[in-house]
């Protein structure tokens, strides 16, 4: 990749107006972004929620973004959804093993984990097997279901 190129993940929130447009495709044919979808999925209400990975220029990114905000889609970049509390952290590396982008690897030279936001995809993983629940997933009242 080169300097005057992208690449970040994001979570993509769909009203049911959009979630049947082909959103992708324009990303791909209007703004020369490629895409790999991580995870997609529908509620029952027919509104959408996304992780992917966009990338290609830094205009054309900041352009696809702004394309998707315009028809109504909340984007928000999945590294701000996981945090560490920086304090609780041990370092004990159980959360590298389960890391499967690499966001979360051990520095060999201060054998401290260190944390890669721009590599997280937000599959929760090391809130699983954290044993002091220094990794943690910020909730979006959105997300929250209600009986």
């Amino acid at each position: 990749m080169t300097t005057h190129e992208v690449s970040r993940i994001v979570s993509l929130r769909f009203s049911p107006e959009t979630s049947g447009r082909p959103m992708m495709y324009h990303l791909a044919k209007r703004f020369d972004l490629t895409f790999n979808i991580l995870q997609a999925s529908i509620n029952p209400r027919q509104e959408g929620h996304m992780i992917l990975e966009l990338a290609g220029t830094r205009e054309n990114y900041t352009q696809g973004i702004s394309y998707l905000q315009e028809h109504g889609i909340r984007v928000t970049p999945v590294a701000n959804q996981i945090t560490r509390n920086e304090e609780s952290c041990m370092h004990c590396g159980m959360c590298t093993a389960m890391c499967p982008s690499k966001a979360l690897h051990l520095d060999l030279e201060t054998r401290r984990v260190e944390f890669d936001r721009d590599k997280c995809t937000a599959c929760n993983q090391c809130t699983l097997v954290c044993p002091v629940h220094a990794m943690q997933v910020l909730i979006d009242p959105d997300d929250l279901v209600t009986p």
